[in-house]
């Protein structure tokens, strides 16, 4: 109900209540008006009985209707989700290296701009992330294992260099392994892990990107997804002009097969907006939390304000 769980769903019985109050609320009114009609001379009656304020009666019930609500939800304590920073986590970092991330749409060239972004990126994870760095290229391979040595990190991407062609789907299993390298913790628990994916091409070469999307799915792997790159984006190859843009649907499928995100970046400054995000979605994780006092205290605030409206009804101001 209301998209809550609630530990003691059966308390909500008392829930029956409510259509009652409103039932004899409405009985009540109309009878009143009733009782009113019998009385030919309006100005007697307004002498024996003070006028009420309709609008401060009906919102009085309302109050105490809502007072009802919340005090029910309350006793069958609900739980809410809330989300709180992992403790420790891995990610693996892949970065498109083919020809294409020579294009200039990016100044100085994407490659360029992507290893600056990058290293942003990675001087703001917490401490205790693991990262990996995998190259995605016609060969990706695994430039760093899982660690905790950001300067090392740093140096593997400022090595990067571009080569030939883009096999998405073997650089999602390459990032898959890369997790299985990540140490485990004192009770032997294997970290949760996030694959972070900056292309600017399309696939050209190595297995489908679904069917390594699927086996990342099957892990609890997310993949976020970074389509980098203008639509108007080129290279020079062999005296030949090729338009490299991002395919963003791919990108963007691959995201929603894993329970990840897709994004957009054409420039360095939006690069930098997407790695913040990511940061945020990958650094906390929903946990399910008991809210009883959260919703007793909207009871109780709900009752105040009714029994004020209600002592309105009574009070006479000069």
């Amino acid at each position: 109900m209301f998209g809550l769980d609630f530990l003691n769903p059966e308390r909500l019985w008392v829930l029956v209540l409510v259509p009652l109050m409103i039932a004899a609320y409405v009985w009540a009114v109309r009878r009143k008006k009733k009782t009113g009609m019998r009385f030919t001379n309006t100005t007697i009656l307004s002498r024996v009985v003070p006028k009420q304020s309709q609008w401060r009666r009906h919102l009085a019930v309302a109050l105490s209707v809502a007072a009802l609500v919340s005090l029910s939800f309350a006793w069958a304590r609900p739980n809410g989700v809330e989300m709180v920073p992992r403790e420790r986590a891995t990610v693996v970092l892949v970065i498109d290296i083919s020809n294409s991330m020579l294009a200039t749409d990016v100044k100085p060239n994407r490659l360029d701009a992507a290893k600056q972004a990058a290293i942003t990126f990675v001087k703001s994870l917490p401490e205790k992330y693991n990262l990996a760095l995998v190259s995605l290229s016609g060969s990706p391979s695994v430039r760093l294992p899982p660690t905790l040595d950001r300067v090392m990190a740093q140096q593997a991407i400022n090595s990067l260099k571009v080569q030939d062609t883009t096999a998405v789907g073997e650089g999602i299993y390459t990032a898959l392994t890369a997790l299985q390298m990540a140490p485990k913790g004192d009770d032997g628990s294997i970290a949760p892990g996030a694959i972070v994916l900056l292309s600017d091409g399309q696939n050209t070469a190595g297995r489908s990107p679904q069917q390594a999307a699927n086996e990342a799915a099957k892990a609890k792997v997310p993949i976020y997804t970074i389509a980098y790159g203008t639509q108007n984006g080129y290279v020079d190859l062999d005296g030949k002009r090729e338009p490299v843009p991002p395919d963003t649907d791919l990108l963007r499928t691959l995201a929603s097969m894993t329970g990840g995100a897709s994004y957009s970046a054409e420039s360095l400054d939006q690069l930098d907006r997407v790695y913040t995000n990511i940061r945020s979605e990958v650094g906390y994780m929903p946990v399910k939390k008991e809210i009883t006092a959260l919703w007793a205290g909207y009871g109780l605030a709900f009752a105040v304000v009714a029994a004020l409206a209600a002592v309105s009804l009574g009070a006479r101001w000069p």
